[in-house]
């Protein structure tokens, strides 16, 4: 059998594939060759890029597995692909821990200002040192202040776990109930459970110093115009999660007026190809989708996905 991994795979995971007698090929095909080609293959493997709609699947009825590595599947259309009996596998654990981690990187970096600094200090740095640092001598901790993160799932716990660590209070907002509190693990063998709070959204808009997004693609947006009045002034958003999740329009008017004292973005409404207004604010930390792109997690992926699709092909 021969699989497709479109938008590549870990070395772990091709190696995995290999060992247990499949061909597996990382050349990636354009998504407008796809329906040409993908019919050489049994299976294919995706990230974000590669879109596997209706039409694809209809016009591949060689493919009997489609793997998805990270979280989100918005890019699959999954209950058809299954109606036509094709597995339709992802790997929703493997990246949590990386796409935390770069929650607060952005986070750290807002409160710092280390977004603005980085653009200005190599300009400016050598001449006008002691004005931009009188610029960026207004930070504040992180520790003791409130974190809501909307949408409670492993990647949202796993924020909230680096949050408590950090010495932050967590509110949280899921449509299902969740956990009173959260287990740490620290070295030495040492667990701590610290209680977290779900809350309604609306009270956590309300409450929250910074506000983490980790929930799926939507009809509309999860903050936009209504919500943004609802919020905190001052307050730090995140997303990491999906782009459209945040009102991109609203969020500018936000940071120009000081309600949102700055954002961290991962993703975009308009991927590849985001708005330059958004992208030049002096008030938005910018990462190009990069959640689950470290070494560890893209390992984890690999090998888990490779696990899965052996398991749906060799049935």
């Amino acid at each position: 059998m021969k699989i497709l991994a479109n938008d590549g795979i870990d070395p772990i995971g091709k190696t995995i594939l290999e060992n247990a007698g499949f061909t597996v090929d990382t050349n990636h095909i354009p998504q407008a060759e796809l329906a040409d080609r993908l019919n050489e293959y049994d299976a294919i493997t995706v990230r974000s890029a590669t879109k596997v709609r209706k039409e694809l699947i209809d016009a591949c009825p060689n493919i009997k597995a489609i793997g998805r590595g990270g979280v989100g599947m918005d890019n699959i259309d999954v209950e058809y692909a299954r109606s036509k009996g094709i597995a339709v596998v992802n790997t929703p654990a493997a990246s949590s821990h990386s796409v935390a981690e770069l929650v607060f990187a952005h986070l750290l970096t807002g409160v710092r200002f280390l977004h603005d600094s980085n653009r200005k200090m190599p300009v400016d740095g050598n001449v006008n040192f002691a004005a931009l640092k009188k610029q960026y001598a207004a930070g504040v901790e992180l520790k003791g202040k409130t974190l809501g993160v909307v949408g409670f799932g492993r990647i949202g716990r796993e924020t909230a776990k680096i949050a408590l660590g950090m010495g932050m209070d967590v509110v949280y907002y899921d449509l299902f109930e969740g956990p009173k509190a959260l287990t740490l693990d620290f070295s030495g063998n040492v667990t701590v459970d610290i209680p977290v709070k779900q809350v309604e959204l609306n009270d956590l808009f309300a409450v929250s110093d910074f506000i983490s997004l980790h929930v799926p693609f939507l009809d509309k947006p999860a903050i936009g115009k209504e919500e943004f009045a609802l919020l905190k002034d001052g307050v730090g958003l995140v997303n990491a999660s999906r782009g459209g999740v945040i009102d991109e329009l609203e969020l500018i008017n936000a940071l120009n007026s000081g309600k949102v004292a700055f954002a961290g973005l991962d993703v975009f409404d308009d991927e590849p190809t985001p708005r330059v207004d958004l992208l030049k604010h002096p008030k938005v930390s910018l990462t190009p989708h990069i959640g689950a792109a470290t070494n560890e997690a893209q390992e984890r992926i690999g090998e888990e996905l490779a696990q899965l699709l052996i398991d749906n092909l060799k049935k």
